[in-house]
């Protein structure tokens, strides 16, 4: 590519030679701010020397001279418009219009104003259009059913019914607009306030409060400008018929002489339509020559754009050239910040508060406030604390933080009462207090912001852009808040949605060189400016152009007979600030998302493919591809028993004599390693709060309800006949909900204070208790208590062999019920009886595959547990293992079988022994320097595991 001077460096040059040395009563006159910092260095380069520089201004600044009145904001104009719309429904004699009922058309009738100011179409003929019946009816034609439909859906909202009543409405609302337009501009005018598109129109329509103020300048300079306003265009062609309006076009022959070319719809128009000048003559053709190579980059998703682009950066040399990343998706712009390599950006788009953690919790504090008032709650969701709790800007303390969650797991509570809700350390101590009205919403959340503001102490980058986001939005809600004053209430729920709504536009700005280093900007920003490199974000078809317009009661029709914009204008744009960049930039890098989902068409922008087919450009293209292959399986996690290892084992274990509890021990044989992080290491799992049922819960429960209920039988003489429990049934249910209450350490007095969760856990609880208690009815003529889990602490040091050197281990048992049953054939029967509520059985297959690594039935394991501690501690002997599993012991009863053969009597003795020998074994093995701790690859893993990610 031959090198080219920038658009603005020629522009400075052409000012040099015009003007000589006598800038100082020219003005020069940009769409946008950026562009002028880079051509008043460009004028320092070219002059060389000190001068009286020329006036700078945007167009915006530039027309306001026309007057001294105020800007209106957009929310201020939008409660005028309000009142003023409601003023006029009475003189119909209509009932004036709630806030909520007049919203949603608000934003669509000033932008409609707006724009008929911009292109000085006359209101009451445009109006007066609509308002022919037969007009709208052809209108409607026009419109698609689904559009149709949606009309009808709109004005239903209003509690219109049927088409007719639609047409009516439309009526009386196009007869109205005429009205409503001047006694806005009425209202502005006599409030000192006013808006641009007035301007603009006054201006041009020789009306303007201070037209003149153009003959203070000997000339005007208009630089880079593309599509004109209707306004614009007249007061561009008189100035210029006057002899005081200078123009410069940033344009390329490529685009401007092929009529077929979007991208110069608008310069076309400029320079042969209405007859603007180009003040640098004719234009190059520099984007018809180029065969320079492209390189366009399909990425596998929206932020892999920014992830990719960091490795092409970094892949490029270091050269003394500028570059700068193009945003056509201004929605990369965070996730490009966190994505970039060492460098300092400089960015023009600001930073977007809603992309901003501190629109994280504004939004947070919303949604707080809309559950309390809109469904008349008390309590709000956990993960609503969870967030709080969470979020780095309200500056919790960690202890106080890990206590509050810990507390809220623990009761497992999936809503929150706000009188639970006791925040000390954070900057927000009280985020959780309802508002009880809609007058106090604003001031609640202007405190709100008022406490980050002063919380925000650092002057690191980051908190100065927090500040002015803060800032920024406080002024928003402020003018919101005059506004909201001035009329009738208004719900709580409405006032968060327009809240929403009128903070979204906030961002603020990130200082920075805009001369040097890299430069971040959206596509429309970019105007003027040239770049070496080039690399562009989010060049998706959908994105670049966009597939929609703004809002608008002007049908298409309408918009096209009096030469209103319409969406192939905005095309047009788009096409224009993609295609500029090809007639300086050396080097440019395309990126899109290549992924096709419900928010990506996954195909590059059309412009891409325009000039693909039609230049002579290159194109590489490069598709990020995700690799498929079969992951080679990590190495397990094997902990060998020495060092650190061997002594924490040995303290804990024999020094300290940890307990060794059944549970523990069923623990080393399905998995070695998690038993090593759970009993040695005193790795602990981490507290939770899931909405899965946990059988573990329902089993406390159970065992708690019938350790109760046969509390008052331990210890009698006698027998006591199994009738008895027939009077508990009944008090099965208070029971249940007492021992719920326990768990989640919150009183509970009714079935209604329990959450659905609960609520089934209820339902099993007593269901299972019922079973049990029918169950000893059913089988036994009496029965007597000995023993009752946590009656007795049943420990019992155990002898092994540690390294050739016998030591001793203490084993531990927590056994639910040891008791005598008497049977209907006499027989009385000595039993150790657990309670189980998952799916666990009393048969086995095989008691070589029960006494082994990974347990075939971890229940038999931990019963003769039991057994053999009690019996140890006791000196009974004889109990037989029984195991209560409610869903089957009707049908396979509760005694251990296997191989057609019950544990009891002289087989019951033989398998004994054999747990004996084989739980000395365990226990050595567990002590043996040999046999390192590690997972057992045939272990079932359930997906509540808290240790899986150690046994991958």
């Amino acid at each position: 590519m031959e090198e080219r001077k920038p658009f603005l460096r020629q522009v400075a040059e052409d000012i040099q030679a015009r003007f000589g040395n006598d800038l100082a009563d020219i003005a020069i006159v940009f769409n946008n701010k950026r562009p002028i910092t880079y051509l008043k260095k460009h004028l320092s380069e070219v002059y060389g020397k000190a001068i009286w520089s020329p006036q700078f201004f945007t167009i915006q600044e530039f027309v306001g001279q026309s007057s001294s009145s105020a800007d209106a904001s957009a929310l201020s104009q939008f409660f005028y418009l309000y009142e003023l719309h409601n003023e006029l429904l009475v003189k119909e004699g209509a009932e004036p219009e709630t806030l909520e009922e007049f919203y949603p058309i608000a934003e669509i009738i000033l932008a409609d104003f707006g724009q008929l100011d911009y292109e000085l179409v006359d209101i009451d003929q445009i109006y007066m259009e609509l308002y022919d019946t037969t007009k709208i009816d052809i209108a409607f034609q026009h419109l698609t059913e689904q559009q149709q439909v949606f009309i009808r859906q709109f004005w239903q909202s209003f509690s219109i019914g049927g088409h007719t009543g639609i047409q009516e409405r439309f009526l009386k609302l196009w007869r109205r607009m005429p009205l409503l337009y001047r006694a806005l501009k009425e209202k502005l005018k006599e409030l000192g306030q006013r808006n641009y598109p007035t301007l603009y129109r006054n201006l041009a329509e020789g009306k303007a409060e201070n037209g003149r103020f153009v003959e203070r300048y000997k000339k005007l300079v208009f630089v880079g400008f593309n599509a004109l306003s209707k306004a614009e265009a007249r007061l561009f062609k008189q100035w210029q018929e006057e002899g005081r309006a200078l123009f410069y076009f940033d344009a390329d022959a490529y685009y401007m002489t092929d009529t077929q070319q979007e991208a110069g719809l608008f310069i076309r128009r400029n320079v042969q339509g209405i007859g603007l000048q180009h003040a640098l003559g004719e234009f190059s053709d520099t984007i018809g020559k180029r065969k320079d190579t492209i390189a366009v980059y399909a990425t596998s998703g929206n932020i892999s754009q920014t992830k990719l682009l960091h490795d092409v950066l970094q892949d490029c040399e270091k050269e003394d050239k500028t570059s700068a990343i193009l945003l056509a998706d201004e929605s990369l712009l965070v996730p490009l910040l966190q994505s970039l390599p060492a460098v300092v950006p400089n960015i023009t788009t600001g930073y977007p508060l809603t992309q901003s953690p501190i629109f994280g919790l504004i939004d947070l504090w919303l949604d707080v406030q809309q559950d309390i008032a809109h469904l008349k709650r008390t309590k709000v969701p956990f993960q609503y604390v969870e967030t709080f709790i969470s979020h780095p800007l309200t500056r919790l303390d960690p202890e106080e933080r890990a206590g509050l969650f810990k507390d809220l797991t623990d009761k497992q509570l999936f809503e929150v009462s706000l009188e639970h809700i006791t925040i000390k350390s954070s900057v927000l101590p009280n985020f959780f207090k309802p508002v009880r009205s809609a007058v106090e919403l604003l001031p609640a959340l202007v405190h709100v912001l008022d406490t980050l503001l002063v919380a925000i102490a650092a002057q690191d980058r980051m908190s100065q852009i927090d500040s002015n986001l803060l800032v920024e939005t406080k002024k928003v809600l402020n003018q919101l808040r005059l506004g909201l004053d001035k009329i009738a209430a208004t719900s709580i729920s409405f006032q968060i949605g327009l809240i929403r709504k009128a903070i979204a536009p906030v961002n603020s700005a990130i200082e920075g060189d805009p001369l040097q280093g890299l430069q971040i900007m959206g596509l429309l920003e970019s105007r003027c400016l040239n770049f070496d490199k080039v690399y562009i974000l989010g060049a998706n078809e959908g994105v670049l152009p966009k597939t929609s317009n703004a809002a608008t009661f002007l049908p298409n029709n309408l918009r096209r007979a009096y030469d209103l914009p319409i969406l192939e204008n905005q095309d047009a744009l788009s096409a224009y600030l993609f295609y500029r960049h090809f007639q300086f930039s050396e080097d440019i890098h395309i990126f899109y998302n290549g992924l096709v989902n419900e928010s990506s068409s996954g195909e590059e922008s059309r412009f891409v493919k325009q000039l693909m087919f039609e230049s002579q450009l290159q194109f590489d293209i490069f598709r990020q591809q995700q690799p498929i292959g079969f992951q080679e399986p990590n190495e397990p996690l094997v902990i060998p028993k020495e060092g650190a290892v061997w002594m924490q084992l040995y303290d804990a274990l024999i020094t300290k004599k940890k307990s060794i509890s059944a549970t523990a021990l069923t623990t080393y044989l399905q998995s070695p390693l998690q038993f090593f992080l759970k009993h040695v290491a005193e790795i602990k799992e981490p507290p939770t709060l899931t909405q899965e049922f946990e059988m573990n819960k329902l089993g406390t429960v159970i065992h708690n309800v019938m350790e109760t209920i046969f509390t008052p039988y331990k210890g009698a003489d006698k027998f006591v006949s199994t009738t008895i429990l027939s009077s508990k049934l009944p008090e099965v249910d208070a029971l249940v909900i007492r021992e719920i209450s326990a768990l989640y350490q919150t009183e509970f007095t009714a079935l209604t204070d329990l959450n659905s969760m609960q609520h089934l856990m209820y339902k099993i609880a007593t269901a299972y208790v019922r079973m049990y208690l029918q169950y000893d009815m059913d089988k036994y003529q009496a029965f007597r208590i000995v023993e009752l889990e946590n009656d007795t602490d049943y420990t019992l040091e155990f002898p092994i062999q540690v390294n050739g050197k016998e030591e001793r281990v203490k084993l531990y048992g927590i056994i639910d019920r040891v008791d005598e049953v008497l049977t209907a054939d006499g027989e009385v029967i000595t039993r150790v009886v657990d309670y189980k509520t998952g799916g666990d059985t009393v048969s086995f297959k095989d008691l070589e595959k029960v006494f082994a690594a990974n347990t075939e039935n971890k229940a038999l394991v931990q019963t003769l547990f039991y057994a053999y501690v009690f019996e140890e501690k006791t000196g009974r002997k004889g109990l037989e293992p029984h195991l209560y599993v409610a869903r089957k012991m009707r049908e396979e009863g509760t005694l251990f079988n296997g191989k057609g053969m019950v544990l009891t009597d002289a087989y019951l003795a033989e398998v004994k022994t054999m747990f004996v020998s084989f739980l000395q074994q365990t226990l050595e093995e567990i002590f043996d320097p040999e046999v390192p701790f590690q997972h057992n690859p045939d272990a079932v893993v359930y997906p509540s595991d808290p240790y899986t990610l150690f046994y991958r």
